[in-house]
This record gives C-alpha cells, sequence and structure tokens, in this order.
C-alpha cells in the first residue's frame, strides 16, 4: 500500500493512496461474510450464500463500500499523525476505483487548519478602563434584597398606585382584531417593574379593584413581531386585586432571611461587599481579555480559506435564526427588511473573528503544552448540572446523546485556561477610572 501526499492551495493536502490485491482482496472477502451475517438471502441459511449470490443479492458496489468503510479510516488516521496534520474537518473521498484484480486506487482531500503566526503574546501591554463600584453599591444591593423578601399586603380601601402589585384580567386588539397571545386573566403585573409596552402599567395608576376600562397604547416601531411595529393598539383592562409591596426593615432580621448563616446586618454588608468586589475583579478580568484578544486577533496573521468561513457563517446564520424565531420573529422576513447581503457581511465578519480567535486560542494552547484533564471536564459537567438543577448523571447521558456537547466542554476548558494565561502575563494599566 502506497500513500502519495500532494499539497494544494487553500490548506488542502490530496492523498493518492493504492491498495494492492491481495489486501483489497481479503478486506472484501471480509466484507462479504459480514454482510452475509446481515442479510436475508432467499433460499440460503443466514450466512450460508456464496459470494457470487450474495454479489448479485446486496451489489457488488455495497460490497465495495464495506472495504472502504473498513480499510480508509486507518489509513487517514496513520497519514494524519505520521505528518502531523492538524484537520479542520474529517477527510473526503474525492473517488475511488477498483480494478479487475480488486486493487484499489482512492484520491481523499484533507483540509488542514490554516498556519498561525504569532506574535508575541506573553507580556502585552494592555490599557482598559478599570470598572470600579459605585460608593453606594451595598445600600444599592440591600434594596434589591428588601424587595426580593418583602411581603404584600391586600389592599381594599384605596385606589392603585405606581408601586403596587395588581392582578389583572386583559384583551389587547389592532385595528379591531384580537392580538394573539395579547391577552391573559389573572395576571400579576408589578407596576413598578412592567415589562409591558411604554405606557401601559402608567394607565393602571389610579383604579380601584373590580374596574374595567380601557387603555390605549402604541408599539414600538423595532417590536420583534412585524404585524405590531408601530401599530395602535388597544386593551380591555379589569383590575381584579390590589397588593402593596411591604418592604422588611435594614436589621438583623433582613441579614438572617437572605441567608440563614447571616447573623447580623453587618454581616450581611461584608457579604455583599466580597461579592461585588469579585465581580468588579471579574470585570476587569473581561475587559483584559476581550482588550488582549482585539490586539491578538489584529497583530495574527492568519490566511483562513473560504471554505472554513462558509461552515462557520452557516453555523452562525442558525444560531441568528434560532434566536430570532424564539422572540417571535420570522426570519425570512427579517433578512428581507435588513437585506440579504448586509446580514451576509456581518455573519462573515464575525465568522472570521470567530475561527481567529479560535485558532489563536489552539496554537497558544499548544505552545504551552495546555491540555483538558478528566477533572476539567467532571468540574464543567457539575458546573452543567447546577446550571440545569439537575444531577450530574442526567449530564452524562445527555453527552452520550451528543458528543459535540463533549466537544464545547473541551474548548470552554482551553479557552479559559489560554485567558488566564494571557491575563496573568500581561501588563495592565487603568485609565480614566471609568464604572
Amino acid at each position: 500500500m502506497t500513500v502519495t501526499i500532494e499539497k494544494l492551495d487553500n490548506n488542502q493536502v490530496k492523498l493518492n493512496i493504492e491498495i494492492e490485491s491481495s489486501v483489497s482482496n481479503w478486506e472484501y472477502d471480509k466484507a462479504c461474510k459480514k454482510l452475509a451475517q446481515r442479510v436475508n438471502v432467499p433460499g440460503f441459511r443466514q450466512g450460508k450464500a456464496p459470494k457470487n449470490i450474495l454479489e448479485k443479492y446486496v451489489g457488488i458496489a455495497a460490497l465495495q463500500k464495506e472495504v472502504l468503510d473498513s480499510l480508509l479510516p486507518t489509513i487517514f488516521e496513520n497519514t494524519i499523525t505520521e505528518n502531523n496534520f492538524d484537520l479542520v474537518t474529517s477527510p473526503s473521498i474525492e473517488s475511488y476505483e477498483f480494478a479487475d484484480d480488486n486493487s484499489l486506487k482512492v484520491i481523499a482531500k484533507l483540509e488542514l487548519k490554516p498556519e498561525v503566526n504569532l506574535g508575541e503574546y506573553k507580556g502585552m501591554e494592555i490599557e482598559i478602563d478599570e470598572f470600579k463600584n459605585p460608593d453606594d453599591v451595598i445600600d444599592k444591593e440591600i434594596e434589591i434584597l428588601r424587595n426580593r423578601f418583602a411581603e404584600l399586603k391586600d389592599i381594599t380601601d384605596r385606589k392603585t398606585t405606581n408601586t403596587d402589585l395588581v392582578n389583572i384580567d386583559f384583551a389587547g386588539y389592532v385595528d379591531g382584531e384580537e392580538i394573539k397571545g395579547g391577552s391573559a386573566k389573572g395576571y400579576m403585573l408589578d407596576l413598578a417593574h412592567s415589562n409591558f409596552i411604554d405606557g401601559f402599567a402608567q394607565q393602571l395608576v389610579d383604579k380601584s379593584t373590580g374596574e374595567e376600562f380601557k387603555i390605549n397604547v402604541k408599539f414600538p416601531d423595532e417590536y420583534h413581531d412585524e404585524k405590531l411595529k408601530g401599530k395602535d393598539a388597544e386593551f380591555n383592562i379589569k383590575i381584579n386585586s390590589i397588593k402593596e409591596k411591604v418592604l422588611p426593615d435594614i436589621n438583623d432580621d433582613l441579614a438572617k432571611k437572605v441567608n440563614p448563616s447571616l447573623t447580623s446586618l453587618d454581616a450581611l454588608k461584608e457579604d455583599i461587599k466580597k461579592y461585588a468586589d469579585n465581580n468588579a475583579k471579574m470585570e476587569n478580568e473581561r475587559r483584559t481579555a476581550g482588550k488582549i484578544f482585539d490586539t491578538l486577533l489584529e497583530q495574527t496573521n492568519i490566511d483562513i480559506q473560504e471554505t472554513m468561513i462558509n461552515r462557520e457563517i452557516q453555523a452562525l446564520m442558525g444560531e441568528f435564526k434560532q434566536r430570532v424565531n424564539m422572540q417571535g420573529g420570522n426570519f425570512d422576513e427579517m433578512l428581507e427588511k435588513e437585506g440579504h447581503q448586509k446580514v451576509y457581511d456581518q455573519m462573515k465578519e464575525e465568522a472570521v473573528k470567530r475561527i481567529k480567535t479560535s485558532l489563536i486560542v489552539g496554537k497558544i494552547a499548544q505552545n504551552e503544552k495546555l491540555t483538558v484533564t478528566q477533572e476539567d471536564i467532571q468540574g464543567k459537567i457539575s458546573e452543567l448540572a447546577r446550571i440545569y438543577r439537575t444531577s450530574v448523571d442526567n449530564i452524562v447521558a445527555e453527552i452520550q446523546k451528543n458528543m459535540n456537547i463533549l466537544h464545547s466542554m473541551n474548548q470552554q476548558v482551553i479557552t479559559e485556561k489560554v485567558t488566564k494565561l494571557l491575563i496573568e502575563n500581561a501588563n495592565v494599566k487603568y485609565k480614566n477610572n471609568q464604572d
């Protein structure tokens, strides 16, 4: 068997593979026995059909495919390992030909990752706007906690205020037609923190329990539903009940409500300060990492082939379409409005950035001999279990169904290790001290 390697343009390699008849015939006979066990040939017991009968029954092409499936993976693996090829995708078979004696010629192509010409990535001079917590961060967080642990008091002797919660029935109409998904009964709305259309919650102030009335609002011009963008709407409203939010006092009891292990208000404030300080540290690390990667992207020369870019664009388009659909929009209508070329150009720019960043991370990981350990993966699995509030066993089961999850974990771990290394070795200068 011989494998001749021919380097092509666009980071591709052509493999001319020749396999002698003694090897291919042996594999062909093995394929016949294998298929004979899997198919029922009329007139023969399972696995007992002669080769010539089996060839007529299943077709020579099917047997030859079995030969290819048996031989080529090992040949590809050995060739890739011996030549230290770093592949983007699995090898593709361009053509194959079986001679009369069953000797075999195969032409395959390998797409290699582009060469990454890295500059100096350690000791980088980085200047960023430092994030600092505002002086009143503790007071603001305590107010958030007060609202979280507030009690709701039923109100029967007054009208609604802009800080109340109201239980309402509502139904919306545009041009006399009921809005799909625009009605509900027994909906609890916080008038101080409404995410409804501007003007909706404000018109529910100064109303009484049991009162029925109409309000008029206008959907934003940038609303996600094309049919409702910029449209005037009318809503029928009924106030079922009014509740007042009673905030707890700022004392030791509030601290214990937040966390039973916190025995005093001072302990709560110290806990909030630790959280805020850690949040500021993480934000400055995020800013530092962003600036580092922006600098590396500018100074690193990578000749990325169009095939890689096109695949990444398709992946980005798929993600974008899923987001649009989840938000209730119409992907095709959005493309039409934004312009196919504009969206494509934006996706291409993002695709190139993603690919370059991934290649830079991979190159640094290779240079620094950074690897993914079993402990790293176990940590990621535990993290996913916490996020999705499920068991580790359930996450493992999902990984077994979809190995792309494991691949994503590996990428995350390597990216995190490379990012940590870059930050630790950067000379960071803070400017302006902006929040």
